[in-house]
């Protein structure tokens, strides 16, 4: 974890969160360059994140949602969930509409892509922690256009174990239910992602953005 000293004491707390350091490096570099904006902590994992903004009380977090320990999504669910006067803004290589749904429901303020201008991206941090909600354009159309998740949370659950691997008997034991519990909600699954199988259903729902 890293601290940068120095700056104004108007700033914007910054806490950034991805697992490739040249990336999280590539934009501290960048948002540094802003006069109202202090990068006062980065952390590589997910599982970092909630005790580095009790730790550094950062205004706003920037999650990325591909790391390891736990996700940006359930990053922000924990910021959010917690007493901590810190917003979270998702930024990631992955704009999934099932992604953006799933962020926003799990209390975070904003969802953009990696590729969004280095000056846009300041601006949009500057909404989030003045208490907007910002979504880029073109993600919060697709959003629309793809409907809702249809999986419910169990067959979610399931869906990420059979992502692991293993036997029915396996994911029954992994997961505490009975084989046939899990073969039903596989079957459910399989439906409403119009798969032929749960490797096909699995691979459905990563690229829509519901696991």
């Amino acid at each position: 974890m890293t601290q940068t000293e120095g700056r104004a004491s108007g700033s914007i707390r910054l806490l950034l969160a991805d697992d490739q350091d040249l990336v999280r490096g590539g934009l501290a570099a960048l948002l540094s360059l802003e006069p109202d904006l202090e990068v006062v902590a980065e952390v590589g994992r997910g599982d970092e994140v909630l005790e580095a903004v009790r730790q550094q009380s950062p205004d706003v977090a920037l999650l990325d949602i591909e790391m390891p320990g736990l996700d940006g999504i359930e990053a922000a669910r924990q910021v959010s969930e917690s007493s901590l006067a810190c917003q979270s803004l998702i930024v990631t290589t992955f704009g999934r509409p099932g992604y953006l749904r799933r962020a926003m429901d799990a209390g975070a303020s904003g969802f953009v892509v990696k590729d969004t201008p280095a000056a846009q991206l300041a601006q949009m941090v500057r909404r989030v922690a003045a208490g907007e909600r910002v979504v880029d354009p073109t993600l919060a159309a697709d959003s629309l256009a793809g409907g809702i998740n249809p999986l419910t949370e169990r067959e979610q659950e399931v869906l990420r174990a059979a992502r692991e691997g293993g036997t029915t008997r396996k994911l029954a034991q992994r997961l505490h239910l009975t084989e046939g519990t899990v073969r039903n909600h596989l079957s459910s699954a399989i439906g409403k992602t119009e798969a032929d199988n749960r490797h096909d259903a699995v691979r459905v729902a990563v690229e829509r953005g519901w696991l």
